[in-house]
């Protein structure tokens, strides 16, 4: 373990004492999200390897490594895609163990994820694209009475302002560029409220000025929420400014500021090369 993790350690337990000298996950921990010890193999190939990883509440983290790292299987253990063969996955400082919920529970407890290849409603407009997301009820009763319908497009028009997208609110969502595409599935992330946002390559494909663009969005987005991005681009990451993960062979190889992991010779051979 390395001496980031060690200040972020949990610092309370029940159980300490289980029958057999089994060891109970934290209580409560300063980490909004926990993995400690997690694995989990594929018909033999061990796609992550003992991981831990801890995300402060507030934080923005890049997590990197090279392909085959392990940082998607992480991402879809997290949001419950994938169950781990053993290790602890909490969630909001050790309240929840996610190893034991489904993909909705875990979404609705506010773990949001936007995938590499953007899914928006082409066929709807951009505005309505952020009104079908956004946070609030969704039992019959909602629908009946049009509670989406009543919803102020303020605050519709305030999630396509973060987003850079208020002037295009009435196109369609498929007349919009590959980069507008991406921030308005950001935007619809966000409309959900989430307390923290998993976010994968989100500038893949992107212009060196979209690419820039985005990075202030994240950064904007993160003022208000915890936000974890996997990306290769080392200009974007070196842009959002933060703490650097890279991961290599499921487990975290070298952690820290991106020069410090940038100047890792592990880091440097198995990933940036010379």
């Amino acid at each position: 373990m390395n001496q980031d993790q060690s200040q972020i350690l949990p610092i309370a337990s029940d159980n300490a004492g289980l029958e057999g000298g089994t060891k109970a996950p934290p209580s409560v921990t300063s980490a909004l999200l926990y993995l400690d010890g997690v694995s989990v193999s594929f018909d033999g190939y061990r796609a992550i390897r003992n991981l831990s990883l801890f995300i402060e509440p507030g934080e923005i983290r890049a997590i990197i490594g090279p392909n085959g790292a392990g940082k998607t299987t992480m991402m879809d253990i997290v949001t419950g895609k994938t169950r781990p063969d053993e290790g602890d996955v909490l969630f909001d400082h050790g309240k929840h163990d996610l190893t034991k919920l489904d993909e909705t529970a875990i979404a609705e407890l506010g773990i949001g994820r936007k995938f590499q290849k953007p899914t928006v409603f082409e066929s709807h407009t951009v505005a309505d694209n952020v009104l079908l997301a956004l946070s609030g009820p969704r039992g019959p009763f909602a629908s009946l009475f049009g509670w989406r319908n009543k919803v102020a497009r303020e605050k519709v028009d305030a999630v396509l302002e973060t987003a850079g997208l208020l002037e295009h609110r009435a196109r369609l969502a498929g007349e919009i560029s590959h980069g507008q595409k991406q921030w308005l599935e950001i935007g619809m992330l966000l409309a959900q409220d989430p307390a923290i946002l998993l976010v994968d390559e989100p500038v893949a494909g992107m212009t060196d000025h979209e690419t820039e663009l985005t990075a202030a969005l994240l950064r904007e987005i993160n003022k208000e929420h915890t936000v974890i991005v996997v990306e290769h681009d080392m200009a974007f990451v070196r842009a959002l400014d933060c703490k650097v993960t890279c991961l290599h062979e499921g487990s975290v190889l070298a952690e820290g500021s991106l020069d410090r992991v940038a100047g890792d010779e592990r880091v440097i051979e198995v990933y940036l090369g010379r």
